[in-house]
């Protein structure tokens, strides 16, 4: 194989490795709204907010869960699903927000089987007031 070819698939291998995140930015001291949602067309569905990108399953660094009625967990007061979650509004509010709370963040929503899980990392920015 010449090493052309080696080269230019190499290049090409590397540039589909490239991830690109949604951004989301906010102001230090106000609320954030992160969004993320999904069609409840066949019912609703747990889900949760981590820090971090999405893993292979669950949520990093937890931050809120919800079963699709309720939310069942919560870190801290700061961060609450204000949306209609019956039907499918899951974006994560952050109170108060912080330069430390700039990064990224997963919204996982669960379905059934292996490997179905909706999974968004969004990277947010937390600006200066």
């Amino acid at each position: 194989m010449h090493l052309e070819v080696v080269v230019l698939s190499l290049i090409l291998l590397l540039t589909d490795a490239v991830v690109s995140y949604t951004q989301v930015s906010g102001v230090v001291g106000h609320p954030v709204i992160i969004p993320c949602s999904y069609s409840v067309a066949s019912g609703v569905t747990s889900m949760c907010w981590g820090r971090g990108a999405c893993p292979t399953s669950k949520c990093s660094n937890e931050l809120i869960w919800t079963d699709g009625s309720q939310v069942t967990f919560q870190k801290h007061g700061r961060y609450k699903l204000e949306g209609d979650l019956l039907q499918g509004n899951v974006s994560l509010t952050i109170e108060n927000a912080a330069k430390t709370d700039s990064g990224l963040y997963c919204c996982r929503i669960e379905h059934s089987g292996w490997f179905n899980d909706m999974k968004l990392t969004l990277s947010l920015e937390i600006k200066p007031d």
